[in-house]
This record gives C-alpha cells, sequence and structure tokens, in this order.
C-alpha cells in the first residue's frame, strides 16, 4: 500500500524548509481546518438538518438575505479560530465589521478574512459550495485590531485557500510556494494530498459566465464571449463550453483542474447602483487570485491585476476575471482597445 501524505505532514515538510519558522502559520491552518470539517458536517447533511436549512430573518453587510447555514457557518468558523493564539482578528462577509480577538484568548500576529459559505444561494438545491479564506499578518507596531488593518492589498497574503463541499470535500491551499488540492478522508478525518502542484492550462475551450447579463456587459467582454460563441469558424479557431454554477469556489475550482476562464465582470447594473463589481475584493477576489496566480493562471478586473489594488473598505467589490493565462490576457487586451478608442 503506497503512502499517503496527510495535510499535517505536507504543512510540516513545508514548515522545515523554512528554517526560521516558528509554526504558528501551520497551527492556525490546523483550526481553519477543523473549522471547515465542522462546516462539510453542517452541508453534509443538507435537508435533514433544520435548524441549518432555508432563510434567516436578517441580511448581510451588503443587503442580501443571509441563510441560516451562512450564520452558522459563520458562527463555527469563528469558535473554531479564535481561541488559538495565532490570530489577532477576523474579518467575514457576513460581519459589517471586523471582530478583534476576545480578551480572553492571547492574541498572535495573523488576521483572517473568511467567506463562510460562498454560493450559499445553492444550498436548497444541494449543489456544491464552499469557505474561502485569506491570511494576512497584522501591522507591526499595531496592538488593537481595527477594520483599517484588513486594507491590505492581495501581494501581501501569506496564505489563501478553499474548501470545497461537493461530492467529497477537498481543501486546494497556496502559501505562495504553488498550489496543492487535499481530500477530507471521512473514515480518519485527515485531509489527504490528492492533487500536488495544480497547474492551470494556458489556454482552455471552457468559460465561466452569467450569460443572462450580457445585454448589460461592457463591450470587451461582450466581445469575447461572442468570439467563443462563434466556435470554429469565428477568430478564436475552436468550440468552447459554458459552465457556470453561481458557486464561485465550485467554479474556480473545475478552470484549476481543467482550464477556464471565470468571469463576473462589471456591467451596466452596477455602475447604476455606484457598486465597483460583484465579489468581494477581501473574501473572494483576492484569496481566489492568489491561488489562481500559484497555478499558473491570471487574475484581473479587466483593467488591473486584482491583487494590485490597495483596498478601501471591508465589503469593497471589484469585477473579476480569471483563470487561463492566455484567455484572461484576451479579455485585458479588449479592455486596453477599448479605453485606447475613447481617449
Amino acid at each position: 500500500m503506497s503512502q499517503r501524505t496527510s495535510f499535517y505532514k505536507f504543512i510540516s515538510e513545508e514548515q522545515r524548509s523554512h528554517p526560521f519558522s516558528s509554526g504558528k502559520l501551520t497551527g492556525l491552518l490546523l483550526e481553519v481546518l477543523a473549522a471547515c470539517k465542522r462546516i462539510a458536517y453542517l452541508t453534509g447533511n443538507g435537508q435533514l438538518s433544520s435548524q441549518a436549512m432555508g432563510a434567516a430573518d436578517s441580511e448581510n453587510v451588503q443587503g442580501e438575505q443571509q441563510k441560516k447555514l451562512d450564520i452558522l457557518s459563520n458562527e463555527l468558523f469563528i469558535e473554531s479560530t479564535q481561541w488559538c493564539g495565532y490570530l489577532s482578528g477576523m474579518a467575514s462577509e457576513e460581519m459589517d465589521h471586523c471582530l478583534p480577538v476576545p480578551d480572553v484568548y492571547p492574541r498572535g500576529k495573523y488576521l483572517i478574512t473568511f467567506d463562510p459559505l460562498d454560493g450559499s444561494s445553492n444550498i436548497d438545491i444541494n449543489v456544491s459550495v464552499g469557505t474561502i479564506f485569506s491570511i494576512l499578518e497584522m501591522p507591526d507596531g499595531e496592538t488593537s485590531v481595527e477594520d483599517r488593518h484588513f486594507l491590505q492589498s492581495g501581494v501581501k497574503q501569506v496564505c489563501a485557500g478553499y474548501c470545497l463541499y461537493g461530492t467529497s470535500t477537498m481543501l486546494v491551499l497556496t502559501t505562495g510556494r504553488g498550489v496543492n488540492g487535499f481530500t477530507l478522508d471521512r473514515s480518519t478525518g485527515d485531509f489527504v494530498l490528492t492533487q500536488p502542484d495544480m497547474k492551470i492550462p494556458d489556454y482552455s475551450n471552457e468559460y465561466s459566465i452569467n450569460q443572462s447579463y450580457s445585454r448589460h456587459w461592457e463591450p470587451p467582454v461582450k466581445r469575447y464571449i461572442d468570439e467563443c460563441l462563434a466556435g470554429e469558424a469565428g477568430p478564436l479557431g475552436k468550440n468552447y463550453n459554458m459552465r457556470w454554477v453561481a458557486s464561485m469556489v465550485a467554479d474556480v475550482h473545475r478552470l484549476l483542474s481543467r482550464g477556464g476562464i471565470f468571469m463576473y465582470p462589471m456591467d451596466a447594473r452596477m455602475a447604476a447602483k455606484g457598486q465597483g463589481g460583484k465579489l468581494r475584493l477581501l473574501y473572494e477576489a483576492n484569496p481566489m487570485s492568489f491561488i489562481v496566480e500559484q497555478a499558473g493562471g491570471v487574475a484581473s478586473t479587466g483593467n488591473q491585476r486584482i491583487m494590485e489594488i490597495n483596498p478601501t473598505s471591508l465589503h469593497q467589490r471589484v469585477p473579476v476575471i480569471i483563470g487561463s493565462k492566455n484567455e484572461v490576457n484576451r479579455v485585458v487586451d479588449y479592455h486596453r482597445q477599448a479605453a485606447a478608442e475613447c481617449a
């Protein structure tokens, strides 16, 4: 029987490759995994869990209707990580402001941002959902924890990952040294390395976008999708397939596994509302961009590298165009050409 590599063994070996590592990031990640396993149990029970299913009588800070499982997942994530001694504070898509670690617990040097249950609109129909997280360092010399401490560009991320709750529970993680995928062995409770050194092909023939909003898209995005739809007879010279789950974790996991481009671009509806985009920079766009770039892909708003954006608010939204390098760069080029024509 071939020896399997558990997450603990993998991350311990990574730690040993850094002689000055304190082990604190390893400790924090183990608590994050504990939170994800608890959330996986909740989502796995589905309709059997009456306390978790259905809508809650509340909205989050973005004005979106919360699901009961959104709130429970948020509470579980906090409970599992706040006591560990590695965190100073946390920020969640489901909370108006950051949450400093309570004074009864020791504080560490890390900050964590997270979307406890991405794709929660799919809960009631048993479609894959997930948890996204990003780890930053607390700025030097700061003692109290405030919202402003989380407003760091994506290039300052120490680690990013997501847990996908689907037919199996998978963890995908980067610490800036490539991307690795782990599958939860439910018989032992261990995450086991199953997809080492994940890479995104430079080209693809799949795109992921909510095409029902095409009438609102900006011209560069519409141009690219029209070319995809033209197939072999069009300028791209090949046939494309469209895939759309409406769960960012599921859509991004697919392109990590076999290539593709995922887009939630800026459109006229968002502009009319004064929104900078749909997806949240700190909880979704930055961590997913870190993962995609480490797997050889590209992550852009169409006009700027996502990880170079300097955040201005805790719940800032941005357009997202990520995936296979040459596909994303083509859309970026179309944005550049459109800007030049308007200049």
